[in-house]
This record gives C-alpha cells, structure tokens and sequence, in this order.
C-alpha cells in the first residue's frame, strides 16, 4: 500500500485537521524537502528555515554526514532494545562522554524523557547521598520554565496552557523567578530537603530570556554550598546554538548534570542524553529505569555523526560570529520601527524579537505568515516574540539575504 500523495497545501492541511489531533496551531505552509538552511513546500517554493525545528537542525536540514550514517547503520541493525548488548552504544557513549566532560552518559529518546531521567536521578541521588528522607526530596524550578509536556513535567509548569485540565500535579517541586540569586538562596535554606535546581542557562520557549551574566555560576556555588545538584537543560541552547558548544560555558559552568536533545540528532531522529559523574548517574541501577529505543545503535550513530560535524564544521564560532550581525541588524532596524520592535535579545543565534501588536491588531503572528510570504520560516511563542533560529550552517552572505527579507516585512507591515 503506498502513501498518499499530496498534491497541495491545502488538501494536506485539510486532511491533517480531520484525522489528526488539534494540538497544534502551525504556520499555513506545508513542507516536502530540506537541505541545509533551505525547505520547499508542496508546491515547490523555497523558503529560509528560521527556526531549525526548535533547534533541532543545528546541522542544517538532511546533512550528508548524518544521513551517511543514518543509512549505513539502518542497513545492519535498528533496534535491540537494552535486553542485550550492541556493538554502536558503548562507543557513542564514549564519544558523548569525552565531548562534554563526564563519567557517564544515559541516552534517552525525547528531550522530555531526558528531562524525567535527570528527575530521577536527582532525587535517586538525594536520598542514596545526600541522605534525604524518603519522598521528601525537592527539586527547584524556575517561572517560565519549559522542561516539556509529560505530566511529570508540567507539573512545575507555570504556563496555563501547559497545566489546565491536566491535574493532579506531581509533588516535590519549588517554583522561584528566573535569574533570582536570592530566591533561589532563600529556597535552599528554608528545605534542607532539595536534591536539584533544573534550569535552562537561557530560557527558549519563554521567548529567549537571557539572564544576567554570572547568574549560572553563581547559582551552582549555591548549589554547591548547600550540596545540591545543577541540573542544567541544554535540550534546545546545547550543541553550538548560543555560540558556545553549550550555554553553560558562557559562565564556566560544568553541570551536575547535563541534558541534551534536539540537535543530539541533527534532527534525523528523537535522540537524548543525559550525562552525569559516576557518583551521580550509579544511583541508578538495573531495572530501576530504562526505555527500549533508548540508546539503540541508530540513533548512537546518528548522534556521533551529528556531534562531529559540529566540529568538523565549526559551526559554534559560526553561531557566535553571525549572531552579533544578526543582532546588530535587528537594532537597527528596531531604532527605525520602534513602536513595533520593542526589544532584540538573544546568544548566538538563538534570538528572539519581541513585537507590538498594532492598533489594528496585528500580532507576531501575522509578521510571521508575512515572512513565508516573502520566503523565511519563524514562529511566533507566547503572542508577541518571533524566535529566529536558523541552521548554523548558514553563511554570513545568506544571513544578509535573510534579514533583509525581516527588514523589509517589518517596514511595511
């Protein structure tokens, strides 16, 4: 039986809303090909990708490395499950492990199940070491935070949209402001009770929040003081994105524990990890967690491939170098339409601009569909903040091309 073809924006769209959940609202634009910072629609028009599928295509869209890989391995062996040993996890394991600086590496599927890892090895580790009383361990989250959408997670979500209807929530979670050294110090002294703090270096889905510099590695010496786990989400700012291989290194900061995802992958497929020292990840024993596609041996060579051309490519200092042109062009374009660009903010080039409704109503998400229009792909988070995210791959001449094409949306919008 083969798949059905489709023909058109508009039939895809249309048979997409009759048999598919409604949980999501997309941008009206229906895509068949990628290569690179490029993607084609049904009907054959190319667009700028700006948002790189929430970071996941740091490597740009199809890479040929990772593909190579990704075909060489689906032709030997898929899957095993954790039942047995394969002869691709150990050495992705190794190679993760020396890239990033720990002992040990747990490979996951979603970033939303790295997250729960990470949970649970927390609070495995407060009461194995730090000597908490059963279910009493605490972990500190942050406003703003997004972690995810299991129900483990939204239950310290403090957005509406993930939590309503959704109840009972899971206990064991203290909430405190983003970028707060002293609520967070206030919170570690009032629970002796806390295993972790799990906060992103730089808050993605809440619309690039960018905290104070030092805030990080101020908040793991508290940590640190009061023997408490950083467990730092680097699921979409991880992997070259901020123009660091990792956020953390913006402040020096070595996690307790670390969370990738999203780019793990160059976004061929779901591939997490979670990487931790021994003293940590070896609470954790067999049985007590798991998943059967986690760590399988394509996904462990598609995540060495992806890895490597992070290297190979230099595509950190690339994120770094283009972020502040990104950045600089859209001051400036901010000091001409000041009534619409309220604020630019963002690393490398995760970047974010906050927009103004118009008197007639207009939103983010009508500069958005004017963007497809005119040939980029972006979308718009929280109502008023159009995240710009492109492929790292891309060249300082195509970032031009591509802020003129916002420059002149914005202008005449």
């Amino acid at each position: 039986m083969n798949m059905q073809a489709i023909t058109s924006s508009q039939e895809a769209i249309a048979i997409e809303y009759k048999y598919g959940a409604h949980n999501y609202h997309p941008i009206p634009v229906v895509l068949t090909r990628g290569e690179g910072i490029f993607l084609w629609d049904v009907e054959g028009k190319r667009y700028y990708d700006f948002l790189s599928a929430y970071s996941a295509v740091n490597q740009g869209h199809c890479h040929p490395k990772i593909i190579g890989a990704l075909t060489l391995q689906a032709q030997q062996l898929t899957l095993t499950s954790r039942a047995f040993y394969n002869d691709k996890l150990g050495v992705a394991e190794k190679y993760i492990c020396e890239y990033f600086g720990y002992d040990k590496a747990l490979y996951m599927n979603s970033g939303a199940e790295a997250v729960e890892t990470a949970i649970k090895l927390a609070r495995k580790w407060g009461y194995l070491q730090k000597g908490i009383p059963p279910h009493n361990a605490e972990i500190i989250v942050v406003e703003h935070n997004f972690h995810g959408r299991t129900t483990g997670i939204i239950s310290f979500s403090t957005d509406p949209v993930s939590t309503k209807g959704f109840g009972p929530y899971m206990p064991g979670y203290k909430v405190i402001p983003y970028n707060d050294l002293a609520a967070l110090e206030e919170a570690l002294q009032e629970n002796p009770n806390v295993c972790g703090f799990l906060v992103e270096p730089i808050q993605g889905e809440a619309g690039v929040v960018v905290p104070d510099e030092g805030y990080l590695a101020k908040a793991h010496a508290l940590c640190k003081e009061y023997s408490v786990l950083l467990m730092a989400d680097e699921i979409q700012t991880g992997i070259g994105r901020t123009g660091q291989i990792l956020a953390s290194c913006y402040d020096a900061v070595h996690a307790d524990i670390l969370i990738l995802g999203k780019a793990l992958s160059g976004g061929v497929l779901p591939v997490s990890a979670v990487l931790a020292n021994d003293d940590i990840m070896l609470c954790i024993q067999p049985g007590e967690h798991g998943s059967t596609f986690g760590g399988n041996p394509l996904a462990a060579a598609v995540a060495i491939a992806a890895l490597e051309v992070i290297k190979e490519e230099n595509l950190t200092e690339n994120a770094r170098i283009l972020g502040e042109i990104f950045r600089e062009r859209m001051e400036r374009l901010r000091e001409k339409r000041p009534e619409l660009v309220t604020l630019v903010r963002g690393k490398g080039l995760l970047n974010a601009v906050v927009i103004e409704p118009t008197a007639d109503e207009r939103t983010a998400w009508d500069v958005c569909v004017e963007l497809k229009e005119n040939g980029l792909l972006a979308k718009p988070t929280h109502g008023d903040i159009i995240r710009f995210a492109p492929p790292l791959v891309i060249t300082e001449e195509q970032l031009h091309a591509c802020c003129d094409i916002i420059e002149e949306v914005i202008l005449n919008f």
